[in-house]
């Protein structure tokens, strides 16, 4: 009891002196801002020292504290309700101007026919033909149901300037890009027509690659539909006790039993971890692809003075067995004020509910490990530097329609067509082959290593790895593919044509299926040594 009471003794302490400490600091604050108002021998940005010194302070908290003043509040809603309040696009710099990168899927901007390639000119009475796409975002930005009028100029076309008022039969495929206000819905809709039109599935594949998160009751809602009713998915602790709260499901389950596969990535994240993890916790399903992102924290907004609002980390986060997935520590920091992985030896072991053994900290492992291929400088410059939209445009433009998306093929005229379309000249290709033998030329001649026959090695070396474009787009060809008939298949299947076409020859749901279809899948739900479970939850 005497210990009970020190320590609430100690706690009261450190409160107070918490509080003289950030009274302080205020005060000190606010008298230099005062003095140098009165001083400083130039003008002072109020408005930019002050959300400068916001963000600064926020730094030293985590990267996902966000202070969001009036102006931006339509930020945060769009990334809690998926509505954008404007045309429905995806824009991108290009050229000096903006252009439509892509129209969403059923979106407004779909409908009145805008087309990826697009360069805006005017929107409503406004020349935007020097604004950037952040501003022009906004001047799209208005209450859903209202009117816009934007005027583009379409390449590739003589009359160009426009005014604009289931896989296999067998598995079901499932992508969820982020969790908003009504994903829960949506997902169950989908899985009332597995259940209606394709009543003889035999698994189902959840892909949460690159799905950074969102609403937490949102991955909740959609593991009810694959464990019993009452089922815990996920537990909160914070400080306060507001914060700190279990979910459960809390409706019977549409498929119980079928085989589940869910696809993570290193950009799996938050609520999306929430959903593979309580599937993977209660051997509901078997998670594949590599390791994911380790966001174990729980946010929620707050308002603020102003119509400012701080999104605020207010709790972490518990899968079912127990387990903080938690990858990057920000209470303990690395000298250069990087925030610190957990390391592998202070992880924790805990036990599915069959007995699996798996880890805390650091994401969530897989059940079966995919070898994403690694983008190299050729791929990762066509796409970045719009080369490959381009082209896609360009074809759009001359080809009025193309096969179905889960049949289109990019055959060897479309590639040599493509290949023909870069300019070797414009095309940023900075090899790290090259920067490296300049790199050991440098070495060599500051060790005193350079003479006539070092050099003449060198020389040749440069000429045996000095790259050869057309080569190397022949070489890195199955990659560049991959994006250039994705790219070209969206102009004609906005939205769902693309999934069609990737979908198709995917590593990862090919390997899911495999698994599924095979005694491989129960064994790895329920391995031959079970271990009796213990209670290790938090």
């Amino acid at each position: 009891m005497v210990l009970l009471l020190t320590a609430i003794h100690l706690s009261g302490n450190e409160r107070k002196s918490g509080d003289m400490s950030s009274a302080r600091g205020l005060t000190t604050f606010s008298a230099i801002v005062k003095e140098l108002e009165l001083n400083y021998v130039d003008t002072i940005d109020r408005e930019r020292a002050f959300r400068e010194a916001i963000d600064a302070l926020l730094e030293t908290v985590d990267p996902y504290t966000v202070y969001y003043p009036e102006e931006n509040r339509e930020d945060i809603s769009q990334m809690t309700t998926g509505e954008y309040g404007g045309i429905g696009a995806y824009l991108v710099n290009e050229g000096g101007g903006v252009c439509v990168s892509e129209p969403m899927e059923e979106s407004p901007a779909l409908a009145a026919g805008l087309k990826a390639g697009d360069r805006f000119i005017r929107v409503d009475t406004v020349d935007v033909t020097s604004y950037t796409s952040d501003k022009i975002t906004k001047l799209l930005r208005g209450r859903p149901d209202t009117q816009v009028r934007v005027r583009v100029i379409r390449p590739y076309v003589s009359d160009s300037v426009r005014d604009i008022t289931i896989i296999n039969g067998k598995t079901g495929y499932i992508r969820i890009s982020q969790f908003i206000e009504n994903t829960g819905k949506e997902v169950r809709a989908v899985l009332d027509t597995f259940k209606s039109r394709h009543p003889d599935l035999t698994g189902i594949i959840i892909d949460l690659r690159g799905n950074g998160g969102g609403l937490l009751e949102q991955s909740v809602d959609v593991a009810a539909n694959f464990v019993p009713k009452g089922t815990e998915i996920i537990r909160t602790v914070g400080r306060e006790k507001d914060n700190s709260r279990t979910y459960k499901t809390m409706r019977n389950p549409l498929y119980p039993d079928i085989p589940l596969a869910v696809l993570i990535d290193g950009s799996t994240a938050s609520a999306s971890e929430i959903l593979a993890g309580a599937m993977q916790d209660l051997d509901r399903g078997i998670l594949l692809g590599s390791r994911s992102f380790g966001k174990g924290l729980v946010q929620t907004t707050r308002p603020l003075p102003y119509g400012g609002v701080l999104k605020v980390t207010v709790a972490k986060y518990y899968t079912p067995s127990g387990r903080l997935i938690q990858a990057l520590d920000y209470q303990h920091r690395n000298e250069d004020g990087s925030a610190a992985r957990v390391p592998d030896s202070l992880t924790h072991e805990y036990k599915t509910l069959h007995g699996r053994t798996i880890r805390d900290g650091g994401g969530l492992a897989p059940d079966s490990v995919i070898d994403w291929p690694k983008v190299n400088r050729l791929v990762y410059n066509a796409v970045s530097d719009n080369w490959i939209w381009r082209y896609a445009n360009k074809y759009a433009a001359t080809h009025p329609s193309i096969p179905p998306a889960d049949k289109f093929v990019v055959t060897d005229s479309i590639y040599s067509d493509f290949k023909a379309s870069i300019d070797p000249a414009k095309f940023k290709y900075d090899s790290t082959m090259e920067s490296a033998t300049e790199q050991l030329r440098n070495i060599a001649r500051d060790e005193g290593y350079i003479n006539d026959e070092t050099t003449a090695a060198f020389d040749n070396l440069k000429k045996l790895l000095t790259h050869n474009l057309d080569r190397d787009f022949d070489t890195h060809r199955p990659q560049v593919e991959e994006y250039l008939g994705s790219e070209i298949v969206s102009r004609y299947y906005p939205g769902k044509g693309r999934n069609a076409y990737t979908v198709r020859d995917d590593k990862a749901i090919a390997t899911a299926i495999s698994i599924m279809g095979s005694p491989l899948y129960k064994k790895m739900l329920r391995p031959a040594t079970v271990v009796t479970k213990t209670d290790t939850r938090r």
